[in-house]
């Protein structure tokens, strides 16, 4: 497994991952598919203040990847971060190796605090960020998603 910074084309196959875990269902509050447009116009909108990190394979497969952008309801030294792992490729170190590089590259940015905004459901996602040392500090219940399914929402924060 070989962890690199991401760039514009990587959207296509970042979206494709994407929007097979969104099919599946139950682990991210998006509901409806991205393009690779979506991914790049995201990149694009905190250039400079954003960090994306993949995982691939040696052939080049990506494996999962993770960033870190301004949030308008965080405070200025906070980054919310997303993190998406191909399904099947679970529990095998894709997710912690993201996250040193992520944190690396959080650092340089200024940033002394990372978010991360879980599904309360999500039990993978709640012991994926625990186990990297992120603390609880907030709960949302009852949050309708796009597509009017209603969850709970729980932050949690880990301190660079």
């Amino acid at each position: 497994m070989h962890i690199r910074r991401a760039g514009q084309l990587d959207a296509k196959p970042m979206a494709a991952l994407l929007n097979a875990i969104i099919e599946q269902g139950g682990t991210t509050a998006l509901t409806q598919p991205v393009t690779a447009a979506d991914l790049a116009a995201k990149m694009a909108a905190y250039a400079g203040r954003n960090a994306w990190h993949l995982a691939e394979d040696q052939a080049g497969m990506v494996l999962g990847f993770q960033w870190v952008a301004p949030n308008p309801n965080l405070p200025a030294e906070a980054l919310d971060i997303a993190t998406f792992v191909k399904s099947g490729r679970r529990q095998l170190g894709i997710g912690s190796a993201l996250f040193d590089a992520t944190c690396t590259a959080a650092r340089a940015l200024g940033c002394r605090w990372i978010n991360a905004t879980i599904r309360a459901d999500n039990s993978g996602g709640l012991v994926y960020y625990q186990s990297r040392g992120f603390q609880d500090y907030g709960r949302e219940n009852n949050i309708t998603l796009a597509d009017g399914t209603r969850v709970d929402r729980v932050h949690t924060r880990f301190e660079l």
